[in-house]
């Protein structure tokens, strides 16, 4: 097999000619019954030119870089698809990692979906019982964690669990009850069958997500995600064959697998991992001494190096970056401006879900940004803004409406039929049905289009503030606190009035050297009256350490139960607080 990857200029005509089809044909697998997610993303390189190309690069505090080019990546994961056959896994059961960023879980995703095994990432950082939740939820089979969180997170409910067989431990001594992961994957030769021969239709990735209330979700995809993985990541993130690249996602998250293992490997980069905690000055060090082309992070980290100054970076050499995108939650126009003083670039907003495995809207390398808008729908992404009302999508006869006023807001929807676009919620056909409308995959976030086709988030559906007749989306708000000098973060709730219905509150994150007194707290609601009229905070709050998923999104439903004294619902995704 020879390495096809080559270059996709985000062009004018190539957007203008694209579709799925013409995506499928960049893939390496010629057109037909056998797809499979492991052999696009290492094999399709192991044996051509850029074989001994350093695929990823593990950066740790604790010692020097570890590499594997792709040629090693192919026979690490090789070895444990041979594992998991040694352990009689039936292919289409499910592996799970528990792990931070170490080596062993990029092999383990990987060596899965090439064994045939539907791979399910789970955040290093959940407690006991959420662990036990979506284990149970996912009927994972096998597991590969730590010996640490083996004994405090999985051991104590191991009997609830009759789906998991097999623990492969990273570390030593292994607990009773657990396999060796240097002792399974010593004892596995190579398969001789090499990838398993998987269907674009077979199930392959399993995420989890949490809503505000009730259990979590299990979204299922599919080998065909493999489609849109490559192309955007070409298309939206502009990598190019032999790049370096750096997505700062945890690999708990669907980012860290859609875009921090699958995409990029596909364009045949070298992806750069780093175990350790933020850090600006180590994150600048890392973007100067790794020369990285494409970084691909979130806003909340964005904040923190704003909060750090524009000067730091300044210290180090930058030169390598030619493109910045961001991904989590909307990214507010101070910090676009900001990625373009501080660092010479402009950041690139990108929109998607879970759901939709893949990016959906961006703002594409070339094209021109609007400072705190989504982007546009990526080509061939049929994308509208659905007329809303209180109880949600509004039906006329039965059919749903689209939103023709640019300003208006609406709900954010998008035409089912794109390859990574998730297949069911697993054990609940019913949840997943709900998510289709009159021929659209509703997406529960609020936006307007502009006249130009660009997206702008307004909030989730349940964020949405109703106050004295007026529909206050908190984001609007947010992004208009973060303009001014003192703020480097809000979150904005309503709280309940008896004349309006629900006034704006805003709870802000001041920048060092701002004192959190009264005489600033009037300030801002001044400067929020000016910007924002009657959609301006009326109350405002100071907290250094507003809550945040692990994903790096303010959960104002926490905000706000803490406010009103509610039940706080699920918290098994909420950040630590440092």
């Amino acid at each position: 097999m020879t390495d096809t990857v080559r270059h996709i200029e985000p062009a004018a005509d190539v957007l203008a000619a694209f579709d799925w089809e013409l995506a499928r044909s960049w893939l390496a697998t010629p057109p037909g019954d056998r797809l499979n997610i492991a052999f696009e993303a290492v094999d399709r390189h192991a044996d051509g030119p850029r074989a001994d190309t350093v695929a990823m690069r593990f950066l740790s505090a604790a010692g020097p870089p570890i590499e594997r080019t792709y040629r090693q990546l192919r026979d690490d994961t090789d070895r444990f698809a041979a594992a998991l056959g040694g352990v009689g896994l039936p292919r289409g059961a499910r592996v799970a990692t528990l792990l931070g960023r170490v080596p062993q879980l990029y092999v383990a995703a990987l060596g899965a979906l090439k064994y045939g095994a539907v791979y399910c990432p789970l955040f290093a950082a959940f407690g006991p019982e959420p662990v036990r939740d979506r284990l149970t939820l996912g009927e994972v089979a096998v597991l590969v964690t730590t010996a640490e969180a083996y004994a405090r997170k999985v051991a104590p409910f191991r009997d609830q669990m009759p789906a998991l067989t097999t623990v492969l431990v990273v570390d030593a001594p292994a607990p009773a009850g657990t396999v060796s992961w240097d002792a399974a994957l010593a004892g596995a030769p190579r398969r001789p069958a090499g990838v398993a021969p998987t269907a674009p239709g077979d199930a392959a990735l399993l995420h989890f997500t949490s809503g505000t209330t009730g259990r979590p979700k299990g979204a299922l995809h599919v080998h065909e995600a493999v489609v849109a993985h490559h192309a955007t990541a070409a298309l939206a993130l502009d990598l190019r064959p032999g790049d370096v690249y750096w997505c700062t996602a945890d690999p708990g998250w669907v980012t860290g697998t859609s875009y921090g293992i699958v995409g990029p490997l596909t364009r045949g980069v070298t992806v750069v991992v780093d175990a350790g905690d933020f850090e600006a000055r180590r994150w600048y060090e890392i973007l100067a001494e790794q020369r990285v082309r494409v970084w691909y992070t979130a806003p909340t980290a964005i904040r923190m190096l704003m909060r750090a100054g524009d000067d730091l970076p300044k210290e180090y050499d930058l030169s390598a970056l030619r493109h910045v995108a961001s991904v989590g939650e909307p990214l507010n126009a101070e910090a676009v401006r900001w990625g373009e003083r501080a660092i010479g670039l402009p950041i690139h907003d990108t929109w998607w879900q879970t759901e939709t495995g893949a990016i959906m809207v961006a703002n594409l390398p070339g094209v021109p940004i609007r400072p705190g808008s989504m982007g546009r729908p990526m080509p061939a992404v049929e994308a509208a803004v659905l007329e809303r009302d209180e109880n949600g999508v509004r039906l006329v006869d039965g059919h749903i409406r689209v939103v023709t006023d640019p300003e208006a807001v609406g709900e954010l929807a998008l035409r089912p039929g794109w390859p990574s676009m998730f297949r069911e919620y697993i054990g609940d056909p019913a949840r997943y049905a709900a998510c289709f409308v009159d021929g659209w995959y509703l997406s529960g976030d609020l936006a307007r289009r502009d006249a130009d086709g660009y997206l702008w988030f307004v909030g989730r559906g349940d964020d949405v503030i109703k106050s004295a007749g007026h529909l206050v989306g908190p984001f609007e708000v947010e992004s208009v606190l973060m303009e001014h000098p003192a703020v480097v973060e809000a979150g904005v709730i309503g709280t309940p009035d008896p004349l309006a219905g629900e006034v704006v509150k805003a709870f802000v994150t001041l920048r060092t050297g701002y004192q959190p007194d009264e005489r600033l707290r009037r300030e801002l609601i001044a400067f929020g009256r000016r910007r924002l009229g009657a959609l301006a905070p009326r109350q405002i709050a100071f907290d250094q350490n507003l809550p945040h998923t692990r994903s790096g999104k303010v959960m104002r439903r926490l905000l706000k139960a803490r406010e009103l004294g509610m039940p706080e619902g699920d918290l098994s995704t909420v950040e630590a607080a440092p």
